[in-house]
């Protein structure tokens, strides 16, 4: 496709000439869009699986941990509110809009202005970061601060973790670009290289200061490469992003007056998290990693299905809507939820049955001892009490964000986050790290209920997903709960003799035993039919009789 668009202004490449057409995408059904998402998210997860099993032995539970996790959440969470949460929110429906309106040419100069601005903004956020680091982690880790081994050592390592951001939030553009042309793959391997990156640091942890700081520099190498992965993928699909100088045009002033609710309601979120930091900041040394380790597993059901199914669900509506088609856009939503409860389920009946279990067979080695596996497992226990919302969250926000509004997800997020802080002040006494955990998950169900009554009220087309396979769904996780609580205690004498690898042994026959199950007693529940159904695409956008306003 040739560009009609006039040339960039001097010192502004223009895109290249297309070969062979554009590679849209579009052959994949939604569900198979889904499963390509968190396949990639799989693998993400496993990768950082190996990355947090390296991290437990080399950097175990104490100062040096502290000091890594504070300087590593920092960035990500600034990632979350500016990048992946609000950005991405704002960015991908108009995108979709200006590519379902006016075309490709549009579409790629809005996201060619966008990306010169992000870099600008960036930068001067580094600056201010870098400038000011003592201040920033005094202000988000204050209980560090009376401990001048770990707030010295946080400092250091967050001056060289925090230029992640700007790396990340410009990839977080460039994969907006591929995903709203239904293209998934390279954004969703991304974030393996930052495993692979901070592996490959950690072995060589003798070549640096502390372990920390081989950490830290792995996730800086980490974020180079995966702007520089996904911008090699754009290029190849005839996305490539090519800086053009900003214009304040129509599709920008969209996209800003959706950002800054995106922004706020990302925010609060975030606040959510940064209170953990904060708060557990104060607890003994090792409330951090036990939290950290515990969320590691928590995430797992969230990145590899909430997460994905909202990333796929987002453009698929965002394009169904654009085209006027409102009940393909529900009929999407319902199947992203149903999908995501049948594989969800599982997830949060391991993590309260069997948490303990799970925590020694993949952490208890090294410097991480029986106390820390034991103090991660009552965590995750707690924190899969709020597993369901989470990951359903993602695919209740999309069709507001699809509509173009981000305001009322940030209402929803921002009374959420109000009952979790305060929450998590009232049950931190006496619950500690536990207590946190529980305040979050009763936040999530806060904020998926709100999302549920608003777009009722705001008379969406329903998803049409029903009670009752709900409640089918559900009783095949209590069915696998039952198995995994009394098939430990049954099983554990059979294990007691091996000579090593006892614990790892017996989860993963407890794993393997326990898939079996569910999977039959849902397809005796929910019926072979229904699971098929699932599969099948719910067909091209129907033409709207009318043009949108938008």
């Amino acid at each position: 496709m040739n560009r009609k668009l006039s040339p960039h202004p001097v010192g502004f490449a223009d895109h290249p000439p297309q070969r062979g057409g554009i590679k849209r995408g579009r052959g994949q059904h939604m569900l198979q869009r889904i499963l390509t998402v968190g396949g990639w998210t799989l693998v993400s997860r496993v990768t950082g699986f190996a990355r947090d099993v390296f991290m437990a032995a080399i950097l175990g539970a104490g100062p040096v941990a502290d000091a890594f996790l504070v300087a590593f959440r920092l960035p990500n969470h600034f990632r979350a509110i500016f990048a992946e949460g609000a950005f991405a929110a704002a960015f991908v429906p108009r995108y979709a809009r200006t590519l379902e309106h006016d075309g490709l040419d549009r579409a790629r100069a809005f996201a060619d202005r966008l990306a010169a601005a992000t870099v600008v903004l960036q930068l001067v956020l580094l600056a201010i970061a870098l400038a000011f680091t003592p201040q920033v982690v005094g202000l988000l880790a204050p209980g560090l601060v009376g401990d001048p081994e770990r707030f010295d050592l946080a400092v250091a390592l967050t001056r060289i973790t925090f230029p992640y951001l700007a790396l990340i939030s410009l990839e977080t553009l460039v994969a907006g670009t591929l995903n709203a042309n239904q293209r998934f793959a390279a954004a969703a391997a991304a974030p393996v290289l930052l495993n692979l990156c901070m592996v490959g640091a950690l072995l060589m942890a003798g070549l640096f200061p502390t372990a920390g700081h081989a950490a830290a520099w792995g996730v800086l190498v980490a974020g180079i490469l995966q702007a520089l992965f996904v911008a090699a993928d754009a290029e190849r699909s005839g996305f490539g992003i090519r800086f053009r100088m900003p214009r304040l045009d129509a599709p920008t002033r969209k996209f800003l007056k959706a950002l800054g609710p995106a922004i706020i309601g990302a925010g609060g979120v975030q606040l959510a998290l940064f209170a953990d930091t904060i708060i557990a900041t104060f607890l003994p040394a090792g409330a951090l990693s036990a939290l950290y380790y515990a969320d590691r597993i928590h995430q797992l059901p969230i990145g590899v299905i909430g997460i994905a199914a909202g990333t796929v669900l987002l453009p698929e509506m965002s394009r169904r809507l654009a085209a006027g088609d409102a009940a393909g856009a529900a009929q999407s939503q319902g199947k992203a939820i149903e999908f995501t409860l049948l594989i969800s389920i599982p997830f949060v009946a391991g993590a309260i049955a069997i948490p303990e279990l799970v925590m020694r067979a993949l952490f208890m080695r090294g410097a991480f001892t029986a106390g820390d596996a034991q103090a991660a497992a009552a965590t995750l226990a707690a924190y899969a009490t709020g597993l369901l919302p989470f990951v359903l969250i993602r695919s209740f926000i999309a069709p507001f964000h699809a509509r173009g509004d981000t305001a009322t997800p940030v209402k929803a997020a921002l009374i959420a986050v109000a009952v979790n802080v305060l929450l998590k002040i009232g049950l931190v006494g006496p619950l500690a790290q536990v207590g946190l955990a529980l305040a979050t998950a009763a936040g999530a169900w806060i904020n998926l209920a709100l999302l549920a009554l608003w777009a009722q009220r705001r008379a969406f087309e329903s998803p049409g997903v029903p009670l009752e396979r709900v409640a089918r769904l559900l009783g095949a996780g209590m069915a696998l709960y039952a198995f995994l609580y009394f098939g430990e205690r049954g099983l554990r004498p059979l294990f007691a003799n091996l000579p090593m690898l006892r614990e790892e042994a017996l989860l993963a026959v407890l794993l393997l035993l326990g898939t079996a199950l569910y999977g039959a007693v849902v397809i005796g529940l929910v019926g072979r039919k229904r699971l098929k159904a699932l599969g099948r695409d719910t067909g091209a956008p129907a033409k709207p009789k009318i043009p949108t306003a938008d």
